[in-house]
């Protein structure tokens, strides 16, 4: 997973570590003991980012038309290929 810093929280890491999930969170910089991370992995989640800010230009998918979660992953996954091919 993927996070910044604002969730450098142990029981947050634990948690995810119980459902088998590697974080790749940085530690903040008043903890006194720094948490290895992979760095080049956690410079690429602009990458996600942009993907969400293109997601959210499209009307039905940031007002959330579709109130069936089904219909509603569709129209993300119909986005998200168009963006693509574009």
């Amino acid at each position: 997973m993927l996070a910044d810093r604002g969730y450098d929280a142990d029981w947050f890491r634990d948690a995810l570590k119980d459902k088998g999930i590697k974080p790749c969170i940085p530690g903040r910089k008043s903890r006194g003991k720094p948490i290895k991370h992979d760095k080049r992995r956690y410079k690429r989640r602009n990458r996600i980012e942009i993907m969400f800010g293109r997601l959210k230009d499209w009307r039905r998918v940031a007002t959330r038309y579709d109130r069936c979660p089904k219909v509603f992953l569709s129209a993300v996954a119909l986005a998200a290929t168009v963006m693509f091919w574009l």
